[in-house]
């Protein structure tokens, strides 16, 4: 298997998905809020690695606000497709929250 990388992002629901190691950002930098879905614990099954524990994080990308001010809203759901779901309602929730503003 190549080390190689690709030249372009994943995108979900027209969202860039980002990964590295155990954490994955959901949503573009540019807008007001982005999701941070942190993986923490894996089982496997079948030979492979599976999430069994994430935790979401809706983060304001506000740089001129604390770090501990940027998480909005936290949860923990037990695999990452509903974590991802989830991660999505909250994105779309806020982000038409703030361009009604």
């Amino acid at each position: 298997m190549s080390n190689t990388k690709t030249a372009f992002p994943l995108y979900y629901r027209g969202k860039p998905l980002v990964r590295n190691n155990d954490t994955i950002f959901f949503g573009d930098m540019k807008d007001p809020y982005v999701i941070k879905l942190q993986i923490k614990s894996k089982e496997n099954s079948n030979n492979l690695d599976c999430a069994n524990k994430v935790t979401i994080q809706l983060l304001s990308t506000d740089t001129e606000i604390s770090a501990r001010k940027q998480i909005i809203k936290t949860g923990e759901k037990e695999n990452l497709a509903v974590a991802l779901d989830l991660a999505v309602a909250w994105l779309e929730r806020e982000l038409a929250k703030s361009s009604e503003k």
